[in-house]
């Protein structure tokens, strides 16, 4: 079952090295033409099973604005993709809109924490999440996939898939760059991931 997964393109926020989660901020200028790159990268490795598969995003704008104009590129109707809430970023809680220098200024001992312990560090913040809780909903959308799939979501989301999938460790997984610029190919059923 192969999965076709795109991170929103950029966002001013991720220029700024702001902690965006679940805030919906749009694409930039740049964004936009990785999306649409990504979209050329598609149409090249999907071909003509174009019509096979599902296409899937998180209901944040910068991932339906990315998902829109990567199929416009692939010479898809834009609109015609559908969204699912488990593909949200995690929430940064009280964090979010802040660089990581911002928090050292103000909690740098709970900065420290989540230095060493990435995977399961919890944010500040009510609604606030871990990689592992994200993964928890990401593992249940992988589950529930059921044909050949392209998904517009985040670094957060595509990290959870790379431990569930992709057998990475929490600390490699939770560290790794998720790259705005590139389609990564999950194989669910055989463990593998591959960036093009």
């Amino acid at each position: 079952m192969l999965i076709y997964m795109i991170r929103h393109g950029q966002t001013d926020w991720n220029a700024e090295g702001r902690l965006q989660g679940q805030k919906d901020i749009g694409l930039n200028d740049k964004g936009r033409g990785q999306a649409r790159q990504n979209g050329q990268t598609l149409r090249t490795l999907v071909g003509p099973d174009v019509e096979r598969f599902d296409f899937v995003a998180s209901p944040l704008s910068r991932t339906r604005e990315t998902m829109q104009l990567a199929r416009e590129a692939m010479g898809l109707d834009p609109l015609s993709y559908r969204t699912d809430d488990r593909l949200v970023e995690l929430s940064f809680g009280d964090w979010e809109g802040h660089t990581l220098d911002d928090i050292r200024a103000v909690a740098p001992d709970r900065l420290k924490d989540r230095s060493r312990q990435k995977w399961s560090f919890i944010p500040p913040g009510q609604d606030a999440e871990s990689y592992e809780i994200l993964s928890w909903r990401v593992g249940a959308w992988l589950q529930s996939v059921e044909q050949p799939t392209v998904c517009v979501s985040h670094g957060g989301v595509i990290r959870s898939i790379l431990k569930l999938v992709g057998g990475w460790d929490e600390t490699e997984a939770a560290k790794c760059d998720i790259p705005q610029d590139r389609v990564l190919i999950i194989d669910r059923d055989h463990p593998r991931a591959e960036w093009y």
